[in-house]
């Protein structure tokens, strides 16, 4: 019985279905934020959500009785468990921010989606490298941060006048977000010279440090191409050996018989 569920789970129509429900239930959570569409179809669509639940319920449920406590060795499988579980808790009361939860089960899609279990694995496996970048970055933020407080804290108390203020309108110089006409221009007023300090921060941060984390990610992601590509040349090479080796040792079988005959005495 449990072989036939195993083949069931593994069978790719039952993915390909479970991907279905997946997006059927994001489109139906969104939906559901719409005043107009809640009132033409709202029960509809709360009755389609609590059937692709009940769905979602029964499918983790086929797997823990198949793999037991093994289940849970498996981070994807822990990810899929705790997402429907919130979706199992009342949503009333305090845990009324649950229901906005809900819609975490579409990231179920990274459990059932090979490639996009390949890319998240890569980004995980990218986060040790990302250590020494978290830490230059940090350094430069407070090094400028000091800085600008120092500089253009009197002057401009609003974005620079504490360590923190400045850090957080250095944050915003570093995303190039109105970096020019609401920071720096304004500071210029009275500090002409400011320049020569916001624009080698901006290349120290934005161009320097956060394209070390693109490197750092895409090489990871590089990384994890190689192995999946290692593991399917390793299969077909399998595939492709084993007439081989079937081969080889039917003339090895007959090879130890003709020796065995020759080794009889001869009458």
């Amino acid at each position: 019985m449990k072989d036939r569920a195993a083949a069931l789970l593994a069978d790719r129509r039952t993915e390909r279905l479970v991907t279905a429900l997946i997006v059927v239930n994001a489109v139906t959570l969104g939906l559901e934020t719409s005043p107009n569409v809640m009132a033409a179809a709202g029960p509809l669509l709360v009755a389609i959500d609590q059937a692709i639940l009940a769905a979602f319920v029964v499918e983790l449920t086929v797997r823990l009785w198949v793999q037991g406590l093994r289940f849970f060795r498996d981070p994807w499988n822990v990810f899929d468990f705790v997402v429907v579980a919130i979706a199992l808790v009342p949503a009333s009361g305090p845990l009324a921010i649950l229901r906005a939860l809900r819609i975490l089960r579409i990231l179920r899609l990274i459990t059932v989606v090979p490639s996009l279990k390949r890319v998240v694995g890569a980004l995980l496996g990218a986060l040790p490298g990302m250590g020494s970048i978290i830490l230059l970055l940090g350094i430069i933020f407070y090094v400028g941060a000091v800085m600008a407080t120092k500089l253009f804290g009197a002057g401009r108390p609003d974005e620079f006048g504490t360590i923190g203020a400045s850090i957080y309108t250095l944050f915003q110089v570093m995303t190039l977000d109105g970096w020019s006409s609401e920071v720096v221009r304004p500071v210029m007023e009275n500090h002409p010279y400011a320049w020569l300090f916001f624009i080698p921060f901006i290349l120290a941060s934005s161009f320097i440090a956060l394209n070390l984390f693109i490197g750092v990610v895409v090489n990871a992601m590089q990384s994890e191409h190689d192995a999946v590509r290692e593991e399917a040349e390793a299969a077909a090479r399998a595939r492709r050996d084993d007439p081989i080796l079937a081969e080889l040792r039917a003339l090895r079988g007959e090879v130890a018989e003709l020796r065995a005959r020759l080794a009889e005495p001869v009458r």
